[in-house]
């Protein structure tokens, strides 16, 4: 027995409601915002029909995501490395030291001193 589409019941195709959910999720915008965005894309939806799609399919989409996720995560390696910069915080220049995943996602980031230290850059993310 195949599996049923859990859009079966609406008319909205299901890339239009994906879109509506994830640009309510995704950014930080309000529900009206999302109804104003989708306009002017030329779909007509009104801000409590985002609501009751984010209610209905959001948990969904979030379980879809987690699962690319860590799929991801099992077929590659999981890296991360120490990435150095240079800041100025009241006009004088310190070095910004983060925790830098595979993905470009900032993991821990710390500013020690305005002398270069790598050994206190190192300790401070976990890596040794």
């Amino acid at each position: 027995m195949p599996k049923q589409s859990p859009f079966r019941y609406f008319k909205t195709s299901p890339e239009i409601i994906r879109l509506a959910v994830m640009l309510y999720v995704r950014f930080p915008l309000s529900l009206r915002n999302v109804e104003d965005l989708l306009h002017e894309r030329g779909v007509d939806v009104r801000h409590e029909t985002v609501r009751y799609l984010w209610n209905r399919f959001g948990p969904m989409f979030a379980s879809e995501i987690r699962k690319r996720r860590v799929q991801g995560m099992r077929s590659s390696r999981w890296r991360w490395h120490l990435d150095e910069m240079f800041v100025k915080i009241n006009g004088r220049q310190h070095y910004l030291w983060r925790a830098v995943d595979q993905e470009g996602e900032v993991l821990e980031s710390f500013v020690p001193t305005t002398t270069r230290d790598k050994k206190a850059g190192r300790s401070s993310s976990g890596r040794r």
